[in-house]
């Protein structure tokens, strides 16, 4: 037996070629199972294959649903700007704010030097009912410590807010009381409020600030609007200056309000949802013989579009202001078993001389929401020429006025924003935020007299007596604020109706912060002089 044979040499050549090629070969049928594993299941769209691909083989541990919670929002991006996905808590928030109430204990509040501070209590609510007061300070939550401990608005506002019927156990530091004062409240509904402040301008004008369109708004406008028609008003005012919108339904029965029955107020359209018209009925009619002006701005959006643009179609009264913002699609929500929420873009709304006021979004999200700030380096919001219309979406108002689509609600008067007060002083104020401070210092400091002044006009005199202005700029001196008369000359009045609005809403509410804080607002006084001018649409 040859033990040098030819066989021998190279039988360990075959068998290193044999493992070679059993590798390779191994290699080839891996990557064609994992190609059949993929692409052999028809039944599943490839974004569910690629989701259980990737949670059955990639490298690291991955929870299918994280990953399937963070693909929905992408997914839904790149079809608009307002198709949008909400986790089960942030849905819960946005649901809350669309609804208009949440279960609660019925407070007003701030934080004010680490404390949490009761600012104000709603009447007949649960705090009021157990004897809660303003310029109490809560200090435990549920026996937990929430004072000195940086705690912030939202943190609070989830340990106080909670279903409806539960308790929560309060102990709370008062003023003169020299032991903390237990208290247990049983949660309640409460109502936002989306009609920010009603009050009177002059004998004949009444002003509605509107901040949002939800479930409550349109009996909150009609409380409004009855208590101001008690007054003798013939001329409303509507601000819907920085309300970004709501439900349309709120929007359209508002505009109801304005109208005899069968105008058109609104129609929507989409590919797979046929024309749909909204018509004013004979069911709503508070405003209808009431003259009216809108106010809108930069931020005034969908649902504020919607009733600019029915008034403004209609000839029914003049739209002051800047340019809106230009959001004329509409969405359906669809809600699912843990809470969350999709909003899918189904149609667009169409004001009733037919623009659909929706601005482009076809350059990605960036670009779409900072197209106001390119307004304003562009000089839109100081110069009504700046501003570029479409001559290719020009439409009619039923009288014949020329209104353009494709990109917000353009006003029949132009007002441009008001720099003049702008100054460093302004700006150092504002961000070390001492117009608030010192407003919440001095009512807690003065609570006593000032619950007893029951208007605004007696509330300056009283302010105006207590030398007010004189104690808030020793306050910004002792604030590190250096004050220099130039700035002073051209800010400080501003700032001084800054401090007085801030007290007049501890004292007497949210008109009353209004009612001060828009004394010289420029786009509030071209609406009352053209209501004493008695100039009409058709001057324009």
């Amino acid at each position: 037996m040859k033990t040098n044979s030819r066989f021998t040499i190279l039988l360990p050549l075959i068998i290193s070629l044999s493992l070679i090629a059993g590798i390779f070969l191994a290699e080839i049928f891996q990557k064609n199972a994992a190609k059949q594993q993929i692409f052999v299941k028809p039944s599943k769209d490839k974004l569910s294959i690629i989701i259980d691909y990737v949670v059955s083989e990639y490298v690291d541990s991955v929870s299918r649903s994280e990953l399937v919670e963070k693909v929905i929002p992408q997914f839904l991006e790149n079809l608009d700007p307002h198709s949008m996905y909400f986790g089960p808590e942030e849905a819960k928030k946005v649901e809350e704010e669309l609804e208009g109430n949440f279960g609660g204990i019925g407070i007003q509040f701030n934080i004010f030097r680490d404390t949490v501070l009761v600012v104000n209590v709603i009447k007949d609510g649960p705090s009021e009912k157990v004897g809660l007061k303003p310029g109490d300070r809560i200090v435990y939550v549920n026996d937990t410590l929430i004072a000195s401990v940086k705690i912030t608005n939202d943190e609070v506002m989830k340990k106080l807010r909670g279903e409806i019927g539960t308790y929560v156990n309060l102990k709370i530091k008062r003023r003169g009381v020299k032991d903390f004062i237990n208290v247990k409240i049983k949660r309640g509904e409460i109502l936002l409020t989306s009609v920010d402040a009603f009050y009177l301008i002059n004998s004949k004008t009444g002003y509605v600030k509107i901040s949002s369109f939800s479930r409550n708004t349109h009996s909150q406008f009609i409380e409004a609007v009855f208590a101001l028609r008690k007054k003798g008003i013939s001329w409303l005012i509507v601000d819907l200056r920085n309300n970004s919108g709501g439900y349309l339904n709120a929007a359209t029965d508002i505009i109801d309000e304005f109208f005899e029955a069968g105008k058109l107020l609104v129609y929507t359209q989409g590919r797979v949802r046929g024309r749909k018209n909204i018509m004013s009925t004979a069911k709503r009619n508070a405003c209808v013989d009431l003259n009216v002006i809108v106010l809108i701005d930069d931020f005034s959006a969908s649902a504020s579009e919607i009733v600019a643009g029915a008034i403004q179609d209609h000839d029914r009264g003049f739209i002051i202001g800047r340019r809106s913002f230009g959001k004329g699609l509409v969405q359906e929500s669809s809600t699912f078993d843990d809470g969350s929420i999709v909003r899918l873009t189904t149609a667009r709304y169409y004001t009733p001389s037919g623009r659909c006021i929706q601005k482009p979004y076809d350059k990605g999200l960036d670009d779409y929401y900072s197209e106001v700030y390119k307004r304003f380096l562009h000089g839109e919001f100081t110069e009504k020429d700046s501003i570029v219309l479409n001559d290719s979406l020009l439409y009619y108002t039923v009288s014949g006025r020329p209104v353009y689509g494709g990109g917000g609600i353009m006003p029949d008067v132009f007002v441009p924003m008001d720099t003049s007060g702008f100054t460093k002083l302004y700006s150092e104020i504002s961000k070390k935020n001492l117009e608030y401070l010192f407003a919440v210092e001095y009512v807690d400091n003065n609570r006593k007299n000032l619950e007893k002044i029951e208007s605004v006009p007696l509330l300056i005199v009283h302010l105006n007596n207590d030398n007010v202005k004189s104690k808030f700029w020793n306050f910004v001196s002792k604030n590190g604020v250096k004050i220099n008369s130039a700035d002073l000359a051209k800010s400080g009045r501003e700032i001084e109706r800054t401090v007085y609005a801030f007290i007049a809403r501890q004292v007497l509410g949210d008109s009353a912060f209004y009612q001060i804080y828009q004394e010289s607002d420029p786009v509030i006084n071209k609406a009352v002089e053209i209501i004493t001018s008695g100039k009409k649409l058709e001057d324009l």
